[in-house]
């Protein structure tokens, strides 16, 4: 019996909470007094696992999984689960595995707990911490169920190197024409760009910019600090910005190490949506601005003048230290 861990990759490379979700699994499995085995889908460098402490890695190379499918890839890691006699899997709590964790958890009769934050206070009885109310409490949620399925919030828990070697075995689970009932027609991605989902700091605007014309700056500044540049929903509506920047209890959840919000007044959606941020720092004309209230840091200014300033002398540090 060992704990297994779903790794998600992207283009052959794992992403990042892929080794966060590993390190999480090597702190159950050795309260549970066991090791940790990986599921990853055509990925490569399967060996790196073993950094975050992962023992066994079955790996799955199948054309018809190039494209994620959540029915697919949940009927993939419950076979993987029956096979190691797995009965606690541990998966990020990203866009894709927030659609995978209900089938799987299904597929498993197990009980679903996702955004968990820390390691399990117990395993007897299993208890975890996860955020509530929109990130705005805590629930300390107990799994009576024999299996568990639990989803770890992006940046909550870390990476952390817990090295041993990491046997990789091929696995083929059994998937049928029926896994494929829902299909993806189309796939709109950021290219050559960090992603809002993979990224620890984010740069986000909203109508304060006034219109899509100045959206350079706010690029220029996501540039050099290697950040993903997002939107308020306003924006988004406006067509000033593509969809899939838009950050929100609407949009897309963000809990970046970084979050700096410029010309967004704060609406209780969009707050909810970033609360899971460690440090956000706010770029507001009006001192009355709800996000003021969240902020760990403001500025109290004109966008137009604060932010080339910023990137000024983000440019002058950047300069110095190369």
């Amino acid at each position: 019996m060992s704990v297994l861990v779903y790794t998600e990759s992207e283009n052959g490379k794992f992403k990042k909470n892929a080794f966060e979700v590993a390190s999480y699994a090597y702190d159950v499995a050795t309260q549970l007094g066991t090791t940790v085995t990986a599921v990853s889908v055509n990925a490569n460098d399967n060996e790196s696992l073993g950094t975050y402490g992962v023992s066994k890695v079955l790996n799955i190379s199948d054309d018809t999984l190039k494209g994620f499918n959540a029915k697919a890839y949940a009927s993939a890691v419950a076979e993987a689960a029956q096979k190691e006699g797995a009965t606690v899997v541990i998966l990020s709590s990203s866009a894709d595995t927030k659609y995978l964790a209900p089938i799987l958890a299904a597929k498993l009769k197990a009980g679903y707990v996702p955004n968990v934050v820390a390691a399990p206070e117990s395993t007897s009885p299993f208890t975890v911490k996860r955020t509530a109310f929109s990130n705005k409490g805590f629930a300390h949620t107990q799994l009576s169920t024999e299996n568990k399925v639990i989803g770890v919030s992006n940046n909550a828990y870390g990476t952390i190197e817990n090295s041993v070697s990491a046997a990789v075995e091929d696995f083929g689970p059994s998937i049928g024409d029926s896994d494929f009932n829902v299909k993806s027609v189309e796939v709109d991605k950021v290219v050559g760009k960090a992603t809002i989902a993979d990224a620890d700091i984010v740069v986000s605007a909203g109508r304060g910019l006034k219109g899509p014309e100045n959206w350079g700056m706010v690029e220029e500044l996501a540039d050099i600090l290697g950040a993903a540049t997002a939107c308020s929903k306003p924006v988004s509506d406006l067509g000033w910005r593509p969809h899939g920047e838009h950050v929100g209890q609407t949009g897309k959840p963000v809990a970046s190490n970084l979050y700096i919000a410029i010309g967004i007044s704060g609406a209780i959606q969009h707050l909810a949506g970033v609360s899971s941020s460690k440090t956000k720092v706010v770029i507001n004309t009006d001192p009355e601005a709800p996000f003021f209230k969240a902020a760990d840091y403001g500025i109290v200014g004109d966008a137009f003048e604060v932010v080339p300033q910023l990137i000024e002398k983000l440019k002058e540090i950047k300069a110095q230290n190369a």
